[in-house]
Formats: structure tokens, C-alpha cells, sequence
């Protein structure tokens, strides 16, 4: 994958998050951190669980604080809402069960034809790949690459305008106008837009809609905004809602998100890649043969 790729997938998931349009990114100041030597939140607060420690016995068979880790990363057992007392007794539960009834499938025989032995082959091939690809994604996710890509990312985004206006909605057009003429006249716009205007969700702020790229708006109102410099107000501007009445308190470049807010997008996305570079390389090292059905080789199409 070229490096212009993983801009794009980066650029794609920083769209994403909240916080990169609007105000909030230039106004609201980072959630505080707690203090690093907080017992609460220090890691040599949390004690080790050793993970062969018997925590049950099942017929004489041991089940570990190892065994309920594993049970626990079983998407079939994810219990997201449950306590960690409750879904610890659950899990516990759920390992006698299973050692127990793997005991009565051996003495049953369950285990000796050949699907069972094809889905014991496929099972293992599976959880060794998985966890292969997990320690892949580990190794690439280092604080330096992940600060690398953002660096790259950030320096090619490309300049986009952003505007912080306020409006005014109305019914129609001569109610439009009477606004216009008052906002013009010298009235406070933020005042009247609390008086007239129709717009729930920005009224009592006094019409203020923060701070939006031109593609966030529909085209007759982005199109009116963005001809307008600081300070100045539209004449009446009819879009699929009414019509508006606009002001433009100030224009500038939008800016990119901070680390902090795509870091987790960013490490994703190094993980992801890494584990899809393997599998290609994997691919083209190996001599790979498809049959039809009648036996014979297929012609290979390059990966």
C-alpha cells in the first residue's frame, strides 16, 4: 500500500471524529488528566494476576485464571453490560461446563472421525494465525510510528476554508427583508435572531451556528456565507428551509485534528496495515495452486 493510501485511510478516519468541525476544536480545552502517581489509575497500582493460579477444580482437572483469560476473549462470551464480579462467576461456570462436557465428547468418541479432525486442523490454523497477526500489529504499533504517520498525514491535508456565522429563518421573503433591514440598520444580529428566527436549534444562542466547511451546509446558504467576508450580512438567501438572513463573524482555515484526538485511529490503522502487508507477502512468497473440479490447475490471478 503506498504511503498517498495510507493518507487517505487516515484522512477518512480522522473525518470521522466529532470534535474536527466546529468550535469545540478551537474552544474546549483537553478533558484533564489525572496526576501520573494517582494510586487510582497507576499501573503498579493494579496487582498481576497469575495466570496459573487455580481458581476451580472439575473432577480433579484445573481451571486457571489462564483459562478464564482465554474464555473471556471468546466473542461468543462478551458480556459488555454484566459486572466483572458477576461475568467472573459466569465465566467460571462456563469452563466447568466446558470440562466437563469435553471429558463426556472423549469418552463418547467424539473426537475420533475425520470432520472432527478436519475442524480441530482448521481451528488451530485459525488461532495460530490470529495470534500471529495480533503480535504483528503490536511490533508496528510503536509511539514513534504512530507519531510519523500523523506528522505526514497533517503536513498533506489540504487547506480547507471554514466559516463561524450566524442566521436568521424565516418564513418567506418579505419577512426576510424587514430582518435584513434591521441587522443592517444597526440592531444587534444576535438579538433579533433570538426574536425571528425559526431555527430551534440555534435561536437562543442568537443564531450562531459555529464554525462549518462549506460542504456541511446546503448550497444556496454555503454558497451566500462563503462570498462573504467578517462583519458582513447577507442580503435574504431562500433555501429548502425558508429563508435566511446571514452573518459571517469570521473565517479561517480549518485545523487539523491533534494528535491526541486520532490516536487511536491512527495506532488502528498501523495494526491493520501491518497484518495486511504479512498476509501479502505471505501470498507472494508462496507457491499457491488452485484446482476446478475437474482436477486440474486453475490460471492463478495475481493477489
Amino acid at each position: 500500500m503506498s504511503a498517498l493510501s495510507v493518507r487517505k485511510s487516515l484522512l477518512t478516519l480522522g473525518a470521522a471524529l466529532p470534535l474536527m468541525a466546529g468550535a469545540a476544536l478551537a474552544q474546549t480545552p483537553p478533558a484533564s488528566s489525572p496526576p501520573a502517581s494517582s494510586p487510582a489509575t497507576s499501573p503498579a497500582a493494579v496487582p498481576a494476576v497469575d495466570p496459573s493460579k487455580v481458581v476451580a477444580r472439575v473432577n480433579g482437572l484445573e481451571i486457571t485464571e489462564g483459562d478464564l483469560a482465554i474464555a473471556a476473549e471468546d466473542p461468543a462470551l462478551q458480556m459488555p453490560n454484566v459486572p466483572d464480579e458477576q461475568k467472573r462467576e459466569l465465566l467460571t461456570g462456563y469452563m466447568i461446563d466446558l470440562k466437563l462436557g469435553a471429558k463426556a465428547a472423549e469418552a463418547a468418541k467424539v473426537g475420533s472421525g475425520a470432520d472432527f479432525a478436519r475442524k480441530l486442523a482448521y481451528n488451530r490454523d485459525k488461532t495460530l494465525l490470529d495470534e500471529y497477526l495480533d503480535q504483528t500489529a503490536k511490533k508496528a504499533v510503536t509511539p514513534d510510528a504512530a507519531r510519523k504517520l500523523y506528522d505526514e498525514t497533517v503536513k498533506s491535508l489540504p487547506a480547507e476554508q471554514e466559516v463561524r456565522a450566524r442566521h436568521i429563518l424565516v418564513e418567506n421573503e418579505d419577512e426576510a427583508k424587514k430582518a435584513a433591514a434591521r441587522v443592517k440598520g444597526g440592531e444587534d444580529f444576535a438579538k433579533v435572531a433570538g426574536e425571528l428566527s425559526k431555527d430551534p436549534g440555534s435561536k437562543t444562542d442568537g443564531g450562531d451556528l459555529g464554525f462549518f466547511t462549506k460542504d456541511r451546509m446546503v448550497e444556496p446558504f454555503a454558497e451566500a456565507a462563503f462570498k462573504l467576508e467578517a462583519g458582513q450580512i447577507s442580503d435574504p438567501v431562500k433555501s429548502q428551509f425558508g429563508w435566511h438572513v446571514i452573518k459571517v463573524e469570521e473565517k479561517r482555515a480549518k485545523p487539523a485534528p491533534s494528535f491526541e484526538e486520532t490516536k487511536d485511529q491512527v495506532e488502528a490503522y498501523l495494526g491493520r496495515k501491518a497484518q495486511q502487508d504479512l498476509i501479502t507477502s505471505l501470498r507472494k512468497d508462496a507457491k499457491i495452486e488452485r484446482l476446478d473440479d475437474k482436477g486440474n490447475l486453475v490460471e492463478q490471478k495475481q493477489p
